[in-house]
């Protein structure tokens, strides 16, 4: 019996089955705008939700029943990756993404963590060989240690600043070894807690250096992965320096990161920002910026980030359709599942199904923004409504034909100005009909 007990690889059985371990919606030969649902979702696994999580919360400690926490030290990290990889061909799905301090413990000195992650991933590396799966992303977790306490690449403090050099030095190496399709920074303490006893222009700058350092270090060792920055706007600083899509699109602007950078997008980290999810997808997308997505939902009834699994149809509808119009859609990236099993559903099996409904959810999401792309839906609303601007003087005004003074002189003729509705309950009825016929 395996880890997640005696469950065969999942199977796709159609909307119609009762089956709870079966696909639904999600046929990953089934062809959709000329690929596979497998090559345009390119789903993964979370490695510190679905192996390191033990369910703790503020207020409680943990729940989950995980077999493989009757061992410690190294002996838990080579369960985890039994564990890993079982799972994997359980879903037959293709990738996995970690944090450096997912997959191995630290040890007393750099040197001796450095030696504990390099026997893992030998370990992972000889599973991948074997099975074929693959690393959508690696990153480093610099925001759990106390030495984080102020920050990391935005610390005061240069010691931890050259630490935190060091871990990315090692994980990019790592990147390389396994063959990872991209990396991933994200700033969990990039932030601050007052401006007080912050020097804001400091932290900003030593930021862009450290993101220049790992952008010269991987072309010398050459790794060629897409580098990627995670939005997200607090918790558990009070304000985080890549607070959302824009936000941080203005900083790889400022400090010429931008030729270097795409974006990991995660849904409950738009929520936490005040938008909806499809809002970084768009920001992303028409700057051309969308690089990969974390896969989840938050409760809009809590102020923190609870990483649900995806189970909104809507979510996952106008997700996939920023991502189909997307330049090469999801790219080098991929529909990460970074969500966790509710404190609740602690057996081994809850986190399959979490899975399975997450992966059902984006590949009816995929199927029902496909058809609105072939039926022209939200191309002919938007042609109806900024028709103005396709002839006269609106096309003046596109064509960059226009000034203060033609436009004073075209208002000035006092020609009657008629606006029109923009039909928003009608379009939210046939979006509702999409999702239920298509």
């Amino acid at each position: 019996m395996g880890y997640f007990g005696n469950v065969s690889t999942i199977k796709y059985e159609g909307k119609s089955s009762t089956n709870p371990l079966s696909f639904k919606f999600y046929n990953p030969d089934q062809v959709v705008l000329g690929k596979t649902m497998r090559e345009h979702l390119r789903f993964a696994v979370a490695y510190w939700h679905s192996f390191s999580a033990d369910g703790s919360d503020p207020f409680g400690s943990g729940t989950m029943q995980r077999s493989w926490n009757q061992y410690s030290g190294m002996d838990l990290a080579k369960a985890r990756v039994e564990a890993c990889f079982e799972l994997l061909n359980i879903l037959d799905v293709d990738y996995f993404a970690f944090h450096d301090r997912d997959i191995a413990p630290e040890g007393a000195t750099l040197q001796e963590t450095n030696k504990n992650l390099d026997e893992i991933v030998g370990l992972i590396k000889d599973n991948m060989k074997s099975s074929g799966k693959k690393l959508l992303w690696n990153t480093a977790n610099m925001f759990t240690n106390p030495r984080f306490v102020h920050g990391a690449a935005t610390t005061n403090n240069a010691d931890v600043f050259a630490y935190a050099a060091a871990q990315v030095k090692k994980a990019l190496e790592h990147g390389k070894e396994l063959g990872a399709e991209n990396y991933v920074f994200w700033g969990g303490r990039e932030g601050y807690e007052t401006l007080l006893n912050t020097d804001l222009g400091l932290e900003l700058d030593n930021l862009a250096r450290f993101l220049h350092m790992a952008v010269d270090y991987a072309k010398e060792i050459g790794f060629d992965a897409q580098f990627l920055i995670e939005p997200k706007p607090k918790e558990p600083s009070k304000h985080q320096y890549d607070f959302d899509a824009q936000t941080t699109l203005s900083f790889l602007q400022k400090y010429d990161l931008l030729p270097h950078f795409k974006l990991n997008l995660e849904a409950n980290h738009a929520t936490l920002a005040g938008h909806t999810f499809e809002h970084e997808l768009r920001v992303a997308r028409i700057n051309g910026v969308l690089g990969s997505i974390d896969a989840n939902q938050g409760d809009l009834l809590l102020g923190w980030d609870t990483d649900e699994f995806p189970t909104d149809l809507y979510s996952t509808t106008f997700a996939m359709y920023e991502i189909l119009l997307n330049e090469g859609g999801i790219g080098r990236g991929g529909v990460n599942f970074d969500a966790k099993v509710r404190r609740t559903s602690f057996e081994p099996i809850d986190v399959v199904h979490a899975h399975i409904a997450g992966m059902d959810s984006f590949a009816r999401g995929l199927q029902v923004a496909a058809k609105m792309i072939e039926d022209r839906v939200f191309d002919n609303i938007l042609d109806t409504r900024y028709g103005s601007f396709k002839s006269g003087i609106g096309a003046d005004i596109v064509a960059g034909k226009a000034n203060f003074k033609t436009l004073e002189a075209y208002a000035l003729q006092n020609n009657n100005i008629v606006n029109q509705s923009g039909r928003l309950e009608q379009i939210k009825a046939t979006v509702n009909q999409y999702i239920i016929n298509a």
